[in-house]
């Protein structure tokens, strides 16, 4: 009955290695690729102690669930590298160099740039979201509006109605009183789609400059933020996805460079951010903490994100599957990108069978 209920709510919101990889088997410490070349280290199943054995069983299931690209990381370097299908044109084979769309995984990565705003002194996650998008920025009376903080909007506890025609809609009409800020949680897209003006008022520059010159430069990640009717959504190929995942679990550093360098931010970030859904940090799902509320409710699920993965995973989640995953104490990124599996948008019965093949190969 879990299964079935998870998987109905969903539907109702959300919407190999090649030449350039070399061998470096003997190295444990954590690899940093570097940003200006395609070269990148991997390293073998069998080395790692891996059962191959289910390799087979992880391609086809991947494969006949829609997936473009699949790519396992092990402190850093490529285990499993794998490509179908078409590009997003359907012109060309899909391969390391397409790009593809991060869906609401693209939140997660807002969540990191808030973290650097903040450690750069342009902003403070308790400031109200109307200090930098002015007051009237929803049709809720002034004082209610200012009850809403930049934590709210990374935490989905903004209290805005939702119950409205369109919840991507970010014009103030769409933007109305339902209970004060920090009494509900819910998967309200437009609060989260604002942050990105906060960040760029508050940074005095473009989000996406702010993306390139913060994150891109240090990390080699190159995707684009491309707007919608209210979206505005990243794209990249996936070996930046696999950058960001690395960059994340090495705890926002990159090789010597602090990304980010406010370890509370990021502890925060990376674990429960309020009490009314314990599986949501800061724009990241949790799994492991025995209840959850899934996007379309109000009424909390008792059972995991994801039962079967480990309890330590936590994700960057996105319409039609686009994930990426970090085991922290395994030093473990995988990255999904591709069509939705069985025409669901966030096909978390796929993601619950998928890690199921995963820890059978980790084992």
């Amino acid at each position: 009955m879990h299964r079935f209920l998870v998987f109905i709510s969903l539907l109702l919101v959300f919407g190999c290695s090649d030449d350039s990889v070399t061998d470096n088997p003997n190295d444990t410490d954590i690899y940093f690729p570097p940003t200006n070349s395609e070269v990148w280290e991997n390293s073998s199943i069998s080395e790692l102690g891996w059962d191959d054995g289910v390799l087979p069983e992880l391609y086809d299931f991947l494969e006949t669930n829609n997936t473009r690209a699949f790519l396992i990381l092990k402190d850093g370097r490529i285990v499993v590298e794998q490509y179908w299908g078409k590009d997003i044109l359907n012109i060309a084979a899909f391969d390391k160099n397409s790009n593809w769309y991060w869906a609401s995984a693209g939140k997660s990565l807002t969540a990191l740039l808030v973290g650097i705003a903040q450690q750069e002194g342009f902003l403070s996650i308790t400031d109200k979201t109307s200090d930098y998008l002015g007051e009237g920025w929803t049709s809720m009376e002034t004082e209610k509006e200012n009850l809403i903080t930049i934590k709210h909007q990374l935490t989905m506890t903004t209290g805005l109605n939702h119950l409205v025609d369109d919840i991507y809609c970010t014009l103030p009409e769409c933007l109305t009183y339902e209970v004060d800020a920090g009494e509900q949680w819910y998967y309200h897209n437009a609060p989260y789609t604002l942050i990105e003006e906060v960040v760029a008022a508050a940074a005095n520059m473009t989000y996406s400059r702010f993306t390139s010159d913060y994150v891109g430069e240090t990390t080699g990640i190159d995707g684009t933020w491309i707007k919608g009717e209210y979206n505005n959504i990243y794209w990249s190929t996936p070996r930046d996805a696999a950058r960001f995942g690395l960059l994340i679990q090495n705890e926002g550093k990159w090789d010597d460079v602090e990304v980010l360098s406010d370890k509370n931010y990021y502890n925060e970030m990376v674990n429960t951010s309020q009490n009314l859904n314990p599986s949501y940090g800061y724009l990241w799902w949790l799994n492991g903490k025995g209840s959850v509320v899934l996007p379309g409710l109000t009424t909390t699920i008792p059972r995991d994100m994801c039962p079967n993965a480990p309890d330590e995973l936590f994700s960057a989640m996105g319409k039609d599957g686009q994930f990426i995953e970090i085991l922290p104490s395994k030093g473990i990124v995988v990255v999904r990108m591709g069509e939705a599996p069985d025409n669901s948008l966030l096909p978390v019965l796929f993601h619950d069978d998928m890690w199921e093949i995963l820890t059978d190969l980790f084992e």
